[in-house]
């Protein structure tokens, strides 16, 4: 049986799962017509039953989205940075592309203001590499323990149920390292008209690795050829209500019309010397490296041709993980990539499964010999081989020593601790040339507008520590969104605690 072929066969008549005829799909075993049902009706437990478990708890983050297959094709040299098969010129390899929302839960629309994620499986012939990111090219923190901490803070008060801007506020302003990608987030960038129109970044540093054994270290860019485009708020609005499956619905037509959607995969690449004096810290998430420091390189074209077949077989049990990844790549001291390392694949294990690894759409195209063993759902197995290492009956173990390819100078004592400062880190440096230096009048206008929109319903305390991180991302624009909003409170009678004025 190959990655994707299925052991259900619809053209056949109908059976239970053991494979024996299907009674009846239609009519419970009862006694008589009018009388009761009994618990031996097998075909009707085994229905209920499965229908009970059909649905898996869905993603933490990230649990909306959808998406397709297509190919990877390497159009460039890049064999001075990195061995790996995949990204030797020429190369071609089947993918996986999810794209999600981040906060929003299954039912959610598609056009809520959220960071995009942008999530790739290529299966190569080294095995399984995956790469997470994206639309953006940072993210809201830089240390994992804070990760479900502010994963709470944008979904759900404990009370009420509902979301709740203070709450999201309340740790954003609290967080003053999450203003380069909140800036993104209340941008255009918030707002794409389309997943096809939207770029993806890995936002995290990686790591190649050459013939050679010299590390560098890269940076993920999938351009889409499509061009990016973005949709106002009122446009955003108007579609949640109209279709809250707008983007899923045009990835799938798009590519059913035969219009492939595809993105130019650049990458950033710094020599492993460079980051130990760079001005920004090149592992924080929260810093992009200026393209005039490192430009982009072109290494391929990734193309989506293909629409899944079943879209929970092959889309909701699909599991991204950066902990996959293949000889010639790696990771980096980025503190967040390092605990995705863990959480990512935990958290599949728990969604779909000890072995989520041997469902076809996470099943790698080459054959393993993993000594992990057994648990639930096991159907890929070792036989009768040993399953300890090592052993005295031919089953090849690993026992590498030494110095290992993915590997980078640490020292220090054991501490906890944010990282060293570089020469220009700071949390609203960046977030500010990117309002002051890329950002035209209109966009500038747009984004006071929108933010000003989100401190609409904000608290005390958490309102005027808003309008202070917004000053210190721009001073100009904060004072602007200060501004309508107080003036908004003002009309409508109320001070900025929410609570009605006193006549």
């Amino acid at each position: 049986m190959t990655q994707f072929e299925t052991n259900i066969d619809p053209t056949l008549p109908s059976t239970r799962q053991n494979g024996a005829p299907a009674e009846s799909d239609r009519n419970s075993l009862t006694v008589g017509s009018n009388g009761p049902i009994v618990l031996h009706d097998v075909q009707l437990v085994e229905t209920l039953s499965a229908f009970n478990r059909e649905r898996v708890p869905e993603r933490n983050p990230h649990a909306k989205g959808a998406g397709a297959f297509g190919e990877l094709e390497i159009t460039e040299d890049v064999s001075q940075w990195t061995r790996a098969k995949v990204f030797q010129k020429g190369s071609k390899t089947r993918s996986l592309l999810r794209f999600s929302t981040v906060a929003g839960e299954q039912g959610s629309p598609d056009t809520w203001r959220d960071v995009r994620g942008f999530a790739l499986k290529f299966y190569t012939e080294e095995g399984n590499l995956d790469i997470v990111g994206n639309n953006t090219p940072v993210f809201f923190l830089r240390d994992p323990m804070k990760f479900p901490h502010f994963i709470r803070s944008q979904k759900r008060l404990p009370d009420s149920g509902l979301r709740n801007n203070t709450m999201q506020y309340d740790f954003w302003t609290n967080n003053p390292e999450s203003a380069h990608q909140v800036t993104y987030l209340m941008g255009d960038r918030g707002l794409p008209r389309s997943w096809r129109e939207m770029n993806g970044y890995s936002s995290h540093t990686y790591s190649w690795i050459n013939e050679a054994g010299e590390i560098f270290w890269v940076k993920y860019h999938w351009i889409s050829e499509q061009g990016v485009h973005t949709i106002s708020n009122e446009e955003a609005e108007r579609l949640a209500g109209e279709d809250a499956d707008f983007h899923r619905r045009d990835l799938f037509d798009a590519i059913e019309r035969g219009e492939h959607p595809s993105w130019t995969l650049k990458v950033q690449v710094m020599p492993y010397e460079d980051a130990k004096q760079y001005r920004y810290n090149p592992f924080d998430l929260t810093k992009v490296w200026p393209h005039s420091d490192y430009p982009l390189h072109t290494v391929g074209r990734l193309t989506l041709n293909e629409n899944p077949e079943n879209f929970f077989a092959q889309i909701e049990q699909a599991a991204f993980a950066p902990s996959n990844y293949v000889p010639g790549t790696g990771i980096s001291p980025d503190k967040m990539l390092m605990g995705r390392m863990y959480g990512y694949a935990d958290a599949h294990r728990y969604r779909i499964g000890t072995n989520f690894a041997q469902l076809p759409v996470n099943r790698p195209i080459v054959k393993t010999n993993s000594y992990t063993f057994d648990g639930n759902m096991r159907f890929d197995h070792s036989g009768s081989a040993p399953v300890y290492a090592p052993n005295s009956y031919e089953r090849p173990h690993s026992d590498e020593t030494g110095k290992v390819e993915n590997n980078w100078t640490s020292d220090g004592d054991l501490v906890r601790s944010a990282y060293a400062l570089h020469p220009e880190d700071d949390d609203f440096g960046q977030p500010g040339k990117l309002v002051r230096e890329v950002w035209n009048d209109e966009q500038r206008a747009q984004f006071v507008e929108t933010v000003a929109g989100s401190l609409a319903t904000v608290e005390e305390p958490v309102l005027s520590r808003a309008f202070q991180y917004w000053k210190n991302v721009d001073a100009e624009c904060g004072d602007r969104i200060q501004k309508t909003v107080l003036e908004g409170r003002a009309e409508a009678g109320e001070i900025p605690g929410g609570d009605p004025a006193n006549p």
